[in-house]
């Protein structure tokens, strides 16, 4: 049988809204869409890249409380509300997942209010970051 873990990280909106920062299924690690606010003061950054970097190190606590790391991401989605800020934003990105390269998404879409300015999610399986890799180059 399977192994479900189900974490929460104390944000007011996982009661409220009844769903975990982390679910993980086995060795599947699946984070919620986090928001670049720092959670034990509930204070958004200024910046869209402030705010990449603030949920990058959420995600990162998140992952390393499920025995993962950003190492082990194999997914990310990117919610960039102003297009005009999302060179900047995945510049960040990029920064923080270089050599990682996961698969990803991202859209430039309304969040849940005018404060964010970024929400990133992310799926991670334990252990893919120190597995063998095969890199392959394609032409489409």
């Amino acid at each position: 049988m399977v192994n479900i873990t189900k974490i929460k990280s104390g944000s007011p909106y996982e009661e409220k809204e009844s769903y975990s920062r982390i679910v993980a299924v086995g060795d599947w690690v699946m984070v919620s869409n986090t928001a670049g606010v720092d959670y034990a003061t509930q204070v958004f950054a200024d910046t869209a890249v402030e705010q990449t970097q603030q949920a990058l190190r959420t995600i990162e606590k998140a992952l390393k409380a499920a025995d993962s790391s950003m190492e082990d991401v194999v997914f990310s989605r990117i919610t960039i509300p102003n297009p005009d800020e999302a060179e900047a934003v995945m510049a960040e990105i990029g920064r923080a997942f270089k050599g990682i390269d996961p698969a990803r998404t991202v859209t430039c879409s309304p969040l849940g209010g005018p404060q964010y300015k970024v929400e990133v999610e992310v799926t991670a399986y334990r252990g893919a970051g120190s597995a063998p890799q095969n890199h392959i180059q394609i032409q489409l």
